[in-house]
Formats: C-alpha cells, structure tokens, sequence
C-alpha cells in the first residue's frame, strides 16, 4: 500500500461505518481520482466473486468462450469430464492468445506459435524446443482460475484474499430464496453490452435503489407496484423486490415478483418470471465501465416465438439507456467543484449504504495492509 495514497484519499471519517440515520455517503474523489481504478482492480474486484454466465452457454465437452475480467483476458471452457473451468487466456510461453472465440475444441492452442495445452490446463505440445535445456512441461501449465456455480450461474475470481468472503458465505441464502425457480434450467437468449461514461461504482449505486424510478423509468414504474417496493441486505449481498401492478403487461402473466439481486462487488441477478438477466460491472478507466447483460429463459423457443425475447430485450435497454443516461450526468457532477460528500435516505437507499460499507471495510482493510 503506497503510504501517501493512504494518506491523501482514504481518510479516517471517510472509512467510518454508522448507521444510515448519520451515514455520509463516500466521498467524490472515491469516484474520480484516476488512482482508484487500479486500487479498486486490486483490492475489490480482483479478490471479489463475479457472476460471469451460466452454464447453458458451455454446450457441450470443449466448448470455450473468451471473456475480459478485471482487464485480465480469461476463458470458461467445459471440459472431458463436463467440468467447468476457467484458466486465463495467455499462454506460457510468451503470453499469447489462446482462445479468441467461441468453439467447441479438443485441445487448446496458442494462437502465436502454436504450443498446445490439453483441456485440463496441462501443457501438451512445445514445437522446436528439443534442445531447450532445463524444461519441464509440468512447469508451463495454464494458470487455472477458481469456478464456483450456484443453481446454474458460473462465478469466479482471480485472486485469493484472506480479506474477501468465501463463496458459500458470500452467496448464503440465495439458493433457498431462488431454488424454486429452476435456474439451472434456463437457457441462453443473448448478450448486449454497454460502454458507460462514469466510474463503475456510480453505475453500481444507482442499481441499488428505486428511489429514482419515479423519476427516471416512467415505463418500468408502470410496471412494478413501487409502494411496495422491498430491500433487503445481507453480509455480501442485497435484494431489491416487487410485485407486479396488477394488470396485464409482459411479465404478468406467469405470476411472481421481480427480484434485483446484488452481489458484492460487481454482479447482478434479475429475475423476472420466465426470465433471468446477469449483469456485470466491468471497471475500463476511473470514468468509465462496461456493462454486460446475458439473458436467459425458461423455455427460449416459446420466448422467441410469442416475441418475448424480443419485448424484453428491447424494453431492457430502454431502461438501461436511462440508466446510462443519468449516470453519466451523475459522474460529470460528482466531478464538479461543488460536490463532495451527501447524505443517504434511510427510507430509499439502504442498499447503497450496504454496498459503500462494503467498499468502505475493503478499503481500510487494504489502507492497513503492509
């Protein structure tokens, strides 16, 4: 921990945890000085859990699909044993490329010079190495990354911190609340992703609460019985939950509420009837994130055929161009000379304080580290 980054941004009052009622939110610069994106890469996002699909997306032994983690390039694959597995997409040789699209394989190979890696990760072939002195394959071995799934959704992270929760403590009580829904059977419907002009941490705030909808989503406060709206947090993780007004619209008719899972530090789980959507915060810049959503449903030929997939894919992303919107708005005035610091409502925004604790025990848990 560099002692003068500690000094000039991670101040005693500003890493302080107290109960709403008398909370301040985190301070601007926490959202703006460009070193905070790689401190958050480091200390949050890195050692975090991410959601990073499900496993109807690995079809089949060797299938493989590329991903950016963190800036890190990755890839899932399933593999002879139809285990899922994640290794990171560098060879190592000298760091090349190994799976740049989505394909079924036998084998992995290194798109530079062409050594070859089985599906477990171990090296198989190094071709003109023959007089290499000293080389042991069992030593070049891909780099594997921890996987966990939970009901079908595939998670991982990149480092191990004795700082982060494990998975099981991360994700409890997720499973019971979902189990009913089946998840693990849905199946993929498609992937839209999103460049957002604001720190990743000011997209993540305003998932966490609905006190804006009234304000922002005219078409989704139609939708959602909004005095009824719920939130509640665990140690890792929040909910966000609503019925349905009653009356007919696209989600309506197979009953059920709409359930907004967060997960710390970056995942999102939306649930609708007959619907499952993954989103996650990718940090690219201080100012700015890349958003991913994946779709998934329960029966996808009946979603494309009565044209739900299509309904609400497009209403998805009418929302989340006002989500867009408003963030970047909000980025460019927390950078402004006025802004530093406001407050929370107790009634509207428990969520955002739940994750700003959260991001306010990683960082004093990271300024005390030697």
């Amino acid at each position: 921990m560099n002692k003068d980054f500690n000094k000039n941004y991670l101040h005693p009052a500003d890493l302080q945890i107290l109960p709403i009622e008398r909370a301040e939110t985190i301070p601007s610069h926490w959202y703006t000085k460009p070193d905070f994106h790689p401190f958050d890469l480091n200390n949050v996002i890195s050692p975090g859990w991410q959601c990073v699909g499900h496993i109807s997306r690995l079809k089949e032994r060797g299938y493989t699909i590329p991903l950016t983690i963190c800036g890190n390039p990755v890839f899932l694959l399933r593999d002879d044993n139809d285990v899922v597995k994640a290794f990171f997409n560098v060879c190592m040789h000298r760091g090349g490329p190994l799976i740049d699209k989505e394909e079924s394989i036998k084998f992995i190979k290194c798109l530079y010079h062409g050594w070859t890696y089985r599906l477990d990760g171990s090296l198989r072939g190094v071709p003109h190495f023959k007089h290499a002195e000293l080389f042991d394959k069992s030593d070049f071995g891909l780099k594997e990354i921890e996987v966990e799934i939970l009901d079908g959704l595939i998670w991982l992270r990149l480092q191990k911190s004795s700082n982060a929760p494990e998975f099981e403590f991360l994700t409890e009580g997720i499973s019971e609340k979902i189990k009913n829904l089946k998840l693990e059977s849905f199946s993929f419907g498609g992937i839209h992703e999103y460049d957002v002009a604001c720190n990743w941490k000011v997209y993540v705030d305003n998932y966490l609460e609905g006190y804006h909808i009234p304000h922002v989503h005219p078409e989704l406060c139609d939708l959602l019985s909004f005095k009824d709206y719920k939130t509640v947090c665990k140690e890792w993780y929040s909910l966000q939950y609503s019925p349905f007004k009653e009356k007919e619209s696209l989600y309506s008719s197979e009953g059920g509420e709409a359930l907004y899972y967060f997960v710390y530090p970056n995942s999102m789980l939306n649930i609708l009837p007959g619907r499952l959507q993954i989103n996650r915060v990718e940090p690219v810049n201080h100012r700015s994130c890349k958003v991913i959503f994946e779709y998934y449903y329960k029966d996808v030929s009946d979603a494309v055929s009565t044209g739900k997939m299509k309904d609400d894919m497009e209403f998805s992303n009418s929302v989340q161009q006002e989500d867009m919107d408003i963030c970047e708005k909000v980025q460019r005035g927390l950078e402004s000379k006025v802004y530093h610091k406001g407050r929370y409502s107790p009634e509207m925004e428990t969520s955002v304080h739940h994750f700003h604790n959260c991001i306010r025990t990683d960082y004093r848990k990271a300024g005390t580290k030697k």
